[in-house]
């Protein structure tokens, strides 16, 4: 049985922003393209759980109806305790033992949906398999950056670079064992 893989799918900046101050994402308008949703679909067709961390929960509840990945096993990481709803966790435990005994579990891949604070936990204890990383092209000067200090030097390998009509320029990384 193939091990489940951690697969990071973002967007960003040229200068590695994902969201301008105030958690602002309309800079990602810039390459809305009718019919071109940058490998998402396809994305979803591999993956059956979500790691998402709360502020970027939030945000996304703040501008849909419903959670976009209700149907599939969620789990939003925060530090407060908060009633699970339907198949979406809020998990406030070691993050390290959730990744393990998911990659455990048979099933598809995992989708990790941001923020950039779950990001970097995954890097510094190396629980990533996978990057795809979405490049706007757009200089945002400021905001949260995605890639920030104190995870320990990783060695990526290229699987695969695509550019669109958009100006985005996708790149995806699988991550040395």
């Amino acid at each position: 049985m193939e091990t489940r893989k951690l697969i990071l799918y973002i967007a960003q900046s040229i200068d590695e922003y994902i969201a301008k101050p105030n958690d602002d994402l309309s800079f990602l308008d810039l390459v809305a393209t009718e019919g071109e949703d940058y490998g998402y679909q396809s994305l979803m067709n591999r993956i059956d759980a979500v790691i998402m961390g709360r502020k970027t929960y939030d945000w996304v509840m703040s501008q849909v109806p419903q959670f976009p990945h209700a149907e599939m096993k969620s789990y939003i990481i925060t530090r407060t305790v908060r009633e699970n709803i339907g198949n979406i966790e809020f998990y406030n435990g070691d993050i390290t033992e959730l990744v393990q005994r998911l990659k455990a579990e048979s099933g598809k891949d995992i989708f990790v949906d941001g923020g950039a604070q779950v990001v970097n936990l995954l890097l510094k204890y190396k629980l990533l398999d996978e990057l795809i990383i979405s490049t706007i092209p757009i200089l945002l000067g400021a905001g949260v950056r995605l890639f920030q200090e104190g995870f320990p030097e990783q060695k990526l390998s290229l699987i695969s670079s695509q550019h669109y009509k958009s100006g985005l320029v996708q790149s995806h990384y699988r991550l040395a064992p």
